[in-house]
């Protein structure tokens, strides 16, 4: 009996310590956490707002580039979306930015024999003179054949760069590759070309390109630059294998200077500690040639049923929860206006993470450095099992491009992992549309969220005394 008491007893001073770092003592146990965010995460799956929010959004309003009409629709909209939903402190936070605006673009072969090419603008491209221009290509199966090509050896010519992407479930091929987008143009213009081409940054093989921002270089001209539709990019590997190939290509973006944007803010505020902040969201706006249904209507409606629910529960968690939905992540404008602005409560926003991978299952999550072995992140474990999510052990080296100012300045990041086997096939198209969503996995997404959100808005966790110091 004196043994079985004693076992008791070292039981029970193991569920106190093990309690100690998730609540103080006039907060709630592992045990009510635990059944309060399991209860969350159930309801999530039959839930449907955030679906209902990415159809109205998508259907309502369409493509959202920033700086357009359009997404100064989004925005009201949005805002009356969060307040009809009863969130805390609804407004939008202004700021301006470098707005771009695609015009008309095409690419024909004009040797050696006639073809239309199906291309799309890169984000920020400056454009050509009104008549084009028209060149011999010089055809890269690679990018590391690009950069190892000698200064003005391109000189008069269109680069184009053909190389694959990998399919990969976490997205890492388009990681991968993304440089042959961003840094692509300069580094064909240090060479002396005249236009840069790419095969489009994509896993499919329809006839549709898929766009994204470049970032020019200070050493570089700055020249002309689009993508080529998959299949169209094989038929230029083609035709240069057989001779000399010229094409004549036609893009005329403009730029409006200071053109106003907002990200859009919406809280369900802490009971007891509402300066601490478990900050969530997605990106607001899209690019124009779809409808921006998983790209970001998708991650904006997660991050809203997240909150939603936890908004809607009888009793409020200890801490705020933002719900940030931000204005410009296409052209990279909001994150940094979101943390330049918020720079006095950096040190009170425990922990932020953004939604921007679709609308697919989320399949594991990733907590800032030294959470995962913790208790915070046992009891996450067994609140996300029963969803098919799995806690990864891997610390989340980003948690999106929105936060990503946040994390400089400090703030854990979490990653929620989605499967995004398929989402590089219309990512950037015009083929990034409301049917490619399906409800159920568009919930789990949610439950998954709403479980994390809760514990970590409900609870006392520290990401930052957790985290291993640097060696």
């Amino acid at each position: 009996m004196v043994k079985l008491l004693r076992l008791f007893a070292v039981a029970a001073a193991l569920a106190a310590s093990a309690a100690a770092t998730m609540a103080t003592a006039d907060g709630p146990p592992p045990e009510a956490l635990a059944a309060a965010a399991s209860g969350l995460g159930q309801k999530a799956l039959n839930d449907p707002a955030a679906f209902d929010f990415v159809a109205s959004l998508t259907t309502e309003i369409g493509q959202r580039l920033a700086g357009t009409d359009a997404h100064r629709r989004a925005v009201t909209w949005a805002e009356a979306r969060l307040k009809a939903a009863g969130f805390d402190n609804v407004h939008s936070e202004p700021f301006t930015l470098r707005a771009w605006i695609r015009g008309t673009e095409s690419a024909d072969i004009v040797a050696p024999v006639p073809q239309h090419l199906a291309i799309t603008t890169l984000g920020g491209s400056v454009a050509t003179d009104a008549e084009g221009i028209e060149a011999e290509i010089a055809l890269f199966h690679s990018y590391d054949e690009l950069l190892a090509a000698a200064p003005g050896s391109l000189t008069g010519k269109i680069a184009v760069v053909t190389q694959r992407m990998v399919r990969a479930q976490d997205g890492s091929g388009y990681g991968a590759a993304n440089a042959i987008r961003r840094a692509g143009p300069s580094e064909a213009a240090k060479r002396g070309a005249v236009a840069y081409l790419l095969r489009s940054l994509g896993t499919d093989s329809h006839r549709l390109p898929h766009t994204g921002a470049l970032n020019y270089m200070d050493n570089a001209p700055r020249i002309p630059a689009a993508a080529l539709a998959i299949p169209d990019a094989e038929q230029l590997e083609r035709l240069a294998a057989l001779g000399p190939v010229r094409i004549k290509l036609v893009l005329t973006p403009t730029v409006a200077d200071n053109a106003p944007s907002w990200n859009v803010v919406g809280e369900v505020r802490g009971s007891e500690r509402p300066d601490e902040i478990v900050l969530i969201g997605g990106h607001l706006d899209s690019w124009d040639l779809g409808t921006g249904a998983t790209d970001d209507g998708a991650g904006v409606a997660i991050a809203f049923g997240a909150a939603r629910l936890i908004a809607a529960l009888p009793q409020r968690p200890r801490r705020t929860i933002r719900l940030v939905l931000f204005g410009a992540e296409e052209m990279d404008f909001s994150g940094a206006a979101y943390a330049g602005a918020h720079q006095a409560e950096t040190a009170g926003i425990v922990v932020a993470g953004e939604a921007d991978f679709g609308a697919r299952n989320v399949y594991a999550i990733q907590l800032p450095p030294g959470a995962a072995p913790s208790d915070f992140g046992q009891l996450l474990q067994r609140a996300i099992a029963p969803l098919g999510a799995i806690l990864d052990r891997r610390a989340a080296l980003g948690g999106g491009d929105d936060i990503r100012d946040l994390q400089k300045a400090g703030v854990p990041a979490i990653s929620l992992r989605q499967d995004g086997m398929d989402y590089f096939d219309i990512h950037h198209t015009a083929d990034d549309t409301l049917d490619k969503i399906d409800p159920r996995q568009l919930n789990q997404a949610v439950a998954v969220w709403s479980v994390f959100t809760y514990l970590a808005a409900a609870s006392d966790v520290d990401f930052r005394s957790l985290a291993t110091p640097a060696k």
